[in-house]
């Protein structure tokens, strides 16, 4: 069954549109002393995983920022594509650098040591991360804006990251597995250059706003080919 398409009356749509740019501005700030943290810690500890996840963070700025740049305009469609791009420029470097440096571990240029930081702030971004990201998506749905489901993503892909260092630090903590950081780094590469690609090509799967959100998860509306986040929520 089709579900009717209708785009949120303009109060509302003034709404959804504050509360991204709120919402944009709180992961800015997070992710700028997350970045500062991870990389200082990172760079102390010898740890490639940890200076990932910094540069994720780095890279969440950028994406956030291109996100506040398109909504601080009145007509915010028109600057869709450009902000996506941003997006997906940002994932591809963060790929790029994570994969040089874990590669570069891995083949002995040096050991990651224990980094006590590195564990309370990948801890702690496991528990923030969700709640941003779950609120930006809402939003992002409703007013049907594809770069505020990417940055959304973006937000989301932290919080997996903050699973893989946190566990790649405790086993080369408890177990003396070095080689356990870098794997970490390698699987933080790996997922960013999927959500390069799909901000790339402008996927926007599940962001078209629906007339009854009830009738779909979480306001998802029609979804792309191949997309499976309407099917997997048991709609």
């Amino acid at each position: 069954m089709t579900t009717a398409l209708n785009p949120p009356a303009p109060d509302r749509r003034a709404v959804l549109q504050r509360r991204i740019r709120l919402l944009v501005a709180a992961t800015i700030t997070y992710n700028v002393l997350e970045a500062a943290v991870a990389i200082t810690a990172g760079a102390v500890a010898s740890s490639a995983a940890l200076v990932g996840f910094g540069l994720d963070s780095v890279v969440e700025v950028a994406s956030a920022a291109a996100v506040a740049w398109q909504f601080s305009a009145a007509d915010h469609e028109q600057r869709e594509r450009a902000a996506l791009r941003v997006i997906a420029i940002s994932f591809f470097a963060l790929a790029a650098y994570v994969t040089f440096d874990a590669v570069r571990a891995l083949l002995g240029a040096g050991e990651a040591e224990h980094s006590t930081p590195g564990l309370i702030l990948a801890a702690l971004s496991l528990v923030i991360m969700p709640f941003l990201s779950a609120a930006q998506r809402r939003a992002g749905r409703e007013l049907g804006s594809a770069s505020a489901v990417a940055d959304s993503k973006q937000t989301l892909l932290c919080t997996y990251l903050s699973a893989v260092l946190l566990a790649g630090l405790a086993l080369n903590s408890l177990f003396g597995w070095s080689w356990a950081d870098p794997i970490a780094a390698l699987v933080i590469a790996a997922v960013a250059v999927k959500e390069g690609r799909e901000a790339w090509r402008g996927d926007t799967c599940c962001v078209a706003p629906i007339a009854a959100p009830s009738a779909h998860a979480e306001g998802c509306g029609t979804c792309a080919p191949g997309c499976s986040c309407c099917s997997s929520s048991g709609s």
